[in-house]
Parts: structure tokens; C-alpha cells; sequence
């Protein structure tokens, strides 16, 4: 049975949408083995993580070409056009999440030989929420669901407090004992990439939004 160009439409969004999904989940597991090099101090892991960074950006590349090509052959019109352009904003902002997990990837292999300052408990933590943010935004990007994307936004405080505790805890060790500024840098910048996941989910969030309603705004969370 030949399908109806408006059903082929259909069914290649709901590819499109799979793929994102798809591409996130590929995501959401770069930042936990690079999380579990870190806490496991496992080089050969983050050796992992900064490969298969390929991975990610091949994926980003081949969603990024389906959906030009139905924004050229197709010419979508409202929801289907919001949820087009959507996933574009999307890609990038999990291509660059890729990059985060990937940056801690190579931060492991800087720390391999160094002592632990800090025991790791907030940055493991900041990193779960993170990914739990992630998850939720997919979903309510799939759901169509604003409730549940400004929830998201709602978390991101709580990751943004577990980096404050972090760098305020890391910098009055190295005020203690000024040879602990290198190890203490390192946890830092890894905390500043689990912070920037957590943002860039706020934005997939601020996506569901429009995607929606129609609306680009900024989530500000001391609104909701």
C-alpha cells in the first residue's frame, strides 16, 4: 500500500523523534561512564567516553540532515514546524552534553595520579540530577508536556546548590593547604561541566515549551 504523502510526513516526525531519543540516551550514558571513570579514578574508561564522542557527533550530523531535508521537502506548517525546529535546538544542545562528558573524560585522565581532596559525594550527585533532568526533559518532549518541562526547570536549582557547596568546599581546601590547588581545580572543572548538562537540559525544557505553545522564552524558576 503506497502511503499518502501527508502519512509519510507522519511517520518520518515520529523517526525524527525517535532519533533524538535515541541520540539522548546515547548521551545520558557517556555522562555516566564518565562519571563512574571518575569516581573509579579508570582511565582506560574515560579513554572510552572521549571516543566514543565521535559517536555523539556523528548522530547529531545524520538528525541535523533528516530534518532539513523535511523542512526543505515538506514545507511543515505550526506544530509540525515547531517540532522541527525544536529538535534542531535540541541536537546541538545534546551534541555539546556529549562534549561535557567528554571534557570530564579527559579531566579523569588528568587526575589519574593525584590524590582525592574531596570525598565524592556532591559532584556524583549534581551528576544524577543532571541526568535525571535529561530524562524528564525527553519525556516531556515526547509527552508534549509543559508541566512537566518547567518542572525541570524547577531542578536545576538544586544541581546549581550542589555546585556552590562544591566550590566553596573545594576552595577553602586549597586556602588550607595551597598544594591542593591543581587536584581541586580539576574537581571544579568537572562540577562547572555537570552544572552546563543541567543547563543545557534547561533549554531542551524551554524547547517542550514552544514546541507547545509557540512561546521562546527563558525559563526564569523563581516564577513557577
Amino acid at each position: 500500500m503506497v502511503r499518502m504523502p501527508r502519512e509519510q510526513f507522519r511517520s518520518d516526525l515520529v523517526h525524527l523523534q525517535d532519533r533524538v531519543i535515541e541520540m539522548g540516551s546515547m548521551v545520558d550514558r557517556q555522562i555516566e561512564r564518565a562519571m563512574q571513570a571518575l569516581v573509579e579514578r579508570d582511565t582506560t574508561l574515560a579513554d572510552a567516553v572521549i571516543r566514543d564522542d565521535d559517536e555523539v557527533n556523528r548522530t547529531r550530523y545524520e538528525i541535523d540532515l533528516l530534518a532539513l531535508t523535511m523542512l526543505a521537502q515538506q514545507s511543515p506548517m505550526a506544530v509540525d514546524l515547531r517540532v522541527i525546529i525544536s529538535v534542531l535546538s535540541i541536537n546541538i544542545d545534546l551534541e555539546r552534553m556529549g562534549d561535557h562528558a567528554k571534557g570530564i573524560g579527559a579531566i579523569v585522565q588528568m587526575m589519574s595520579s593525584e590524590p582525592l581532596v574531596k570525598p565524592l559525594v556532591d559532584i556524583p550527585e549534581m551528576a544524577v540530577r543532571a541526568r535525571a533532568m535529561l530524562g524528564n526533559a525527553l519525556d516531556a518532549f515526547v509527552e508534549r508536556d509543559v508541566e512537566a518541562a518547567r518542572r525541570v526547570g524547577e531542578a536545576d536549582d538544586g544541581v546549581d546548590e550542589l555546585q556552590d557547596r562544591v566550590y566553596h568546599d573545594l576552595v577553602q581546601i586549597m586556602i588550607e593547604d595551597p598544594t591542593t590547588v591543581e587536584p581541586c581545580t580539576h574537581l571544579l572543572w568537572v562540577s562547572h561541566n555537570i552544572e552546563r548538562i543541567a543547563d543545557r537540559t534547561t533549554n531542551i525544557a524551554e524547547r517542550v515549551v514552544f514546541t507547545v505553545t509557540g512561546e521562546l522564552t527563558e525559563m526564569d524558576v523563581s516564577s513557577y
